[in-house]
Formats: C-alpha cells, structure tokens, sequence
C-alpha cells in the first residue's frame, strides 16, 4: 500500500514510534530519497515541505490511524 501523507518535525518521533512496533517494513520516500520509516534519523533529514509516499504491506491498526490522520489529496 503506498499513501502519501505530509509531516511536521514535531510528528516525526510519533510516527517512527509507531512504524518500530510494526512486524513489517515501512518505508517513507520523497523523489529518489528512500529511507526505512522506523529509522528516526532517515525520516527527520526528509524535506518535510514536500509530500512524502509511505509505502508498506501490512496492516497495523495504529499506523493506519496515523496515516489517514496525515493524508493528503493527490
């Protein structure tokens, strides 16, 4: 599943929170820069004025939670 959703830097640490308890990879991309979601250094150097792509295959009830809450229309 892939869904794009937007960031603050205040949220990063919630969101790398959440992917670490997941059993399944995440990852979080903007452009060509590709980086694991529950590394917190990897998403926090992401430019978070841009949209960012969340891509994954699983289902966590607490991540999806966190992405719908931070979806956008593409």
């Amino acid at each position: 599943m892939v869904r794009t959703i937007r960031l603050s830097p205040d949220e990063v640490q919630r969101f790398v929170n959440i992917t670490s308890k997941c059993s399944f990879d995440i990852d979080i991309s903007y452009n060509r820069y590709v980086v694991d979601a529950k590394s917190f250094l990897g998403v926090y150097g992401l430019d978070f004025s841009k949209a960012l792509k969340v891509s994954y295959e699983g289902f966590d009830a607490d991540l999806e939670t966190f992405v719908q809450e931070h979806t956008i229309a593409c």
